[in-house]
């Protein structure tokens, strides 16, 4: 695996920390992102048959991924116990006031031995990794062979609106731009590093999430609220000048102002499903050959899933 002094530092995860550690106290108030991608992935969850002994929520925030999943007597998924872990001490610590083990651990040198977790889910943490394809890598070594893994992290089309506007703000009025929005990774790259990492049977695929805001102003509120605001290494150091930001966030409102004045703002969340080497595993059939169906490798009950219009 790569040593930390070779991998290209794109995010400051040090400043990163420290926003998530701000951010844990009033993150309530800001976690329908994180929880409406919880949903869905605890959904894509329920259609597989299996049992999950010991699951990792990796990037937990302050546990709502464990609220999605809890059910009167345990947890959806046939999973019986829960270990959560985030970046930040401050949302692990909340997440863990819950009940259930919960740890602060960082997604780039994960701490739990291999072979320990029969699944590992994390949503939206993994696009603040500065080596994927390492993390990737260290989560299919915790997994038990056959393990699963089912990933969501923000894809390239994430916030384009507002990274547009920002842009074209600073050229205009400071003669140059720096880095305001951070880099995503886009579909494609998700499904090839699943397979880079080890991983069998892989599925990756993306939904475009939209919001919609009282003014941009307000999309930027709830940006630092989530913890999600630039940290990327090659960031200016000092604040965007206040000329500069009524720019941007007008441009932004004559682009995307609707006659109510709301604004909306797009969230393209990429979605990875990956399986652990494991003896006995259905193998991926030759392109064309149909000898395999998508569903009966990925263990999904015919009957429960839904069928396209």
């Amino acid at each position: 695996m790569t040593a930390p002094s070779e991998i290209a530092q794109i995010f400051d995860r040090r400043i990163l920390r420290r926003r998530r550690d701000r951010a844990a106290a009033g993150f309530d108030g800001f976690d329908f992102l994180q929880r409406r991608v919880g949903e869905m992935t605890a959904d894509c969850l329920d259609d597989i048959r299996r049992r999950f002994p010991l699951a990792l929520d990796l990037g937990c925030r302050t546990g709502q991924m464990a609220e999605i999943l809890e059910e009167q007597d345990g947890f959806r998924g046939g999973i019986e116990t829960l270990v959560q872990s985030d970046l930040s001490e401050n949302m692990a610590r909340r997440a863990g006031a819950g009940g259930g083990p919960a740890v602060a651990a960082d997604e780039e040198f994960l701490p739990f031995a291999e072979q320990s977790f029969d699944l590992v889910i994390s949503c939206l943490a993994l696009h603040w990794v500065n080596d994927l394809p390492g993390a990737l890598i260290q989560i299919c070594r915790s997994l038990k062979p056959d393990g699963l893994f089912l990933g969501a992290f923000l894809g390239g089309a994430t916030l384009g609106d507002l990274r547009r506007a920002l842009i074209d703000a600073e050229s205009e009025l400071e003669g140059g731009a720096s880095p305001r929005v951070s880099p995503f990774a886009d579909v494609r790259d998700g499904g090839d590093l699943l397979v880079r990492a080890g991983f069998q049977l892989t599925v990756a695929n993306n939904e475009m999430l939209e919001v919609s805001y009282a003014s941009p102003a307000a999309l930027l509120e709830d940006l630092r609220g989530m913890g999600e605001s630039n940290a990327v290494a090659a960031r200016k150091r000092t604040p965007m000048r206040k000329a500069t930001l009524a720019r941007a966030l007008g441009l932004y409102q004559e682009r995307l102002g609707d006659a109510d004045g709301r604004v909306t703002a797009a969230f393209e969340v990429i979605f990875l499903t990956g399986w652990a080497p494991g003896p006995g595993q259905p193998k991926a059939a030759a392109p064309g050959s149909g000898q395999v169906a998508l569903g009966a490798a990925l263990g999904i009950d015919a009957g429960n899933a839904g069928a396209g219009d």
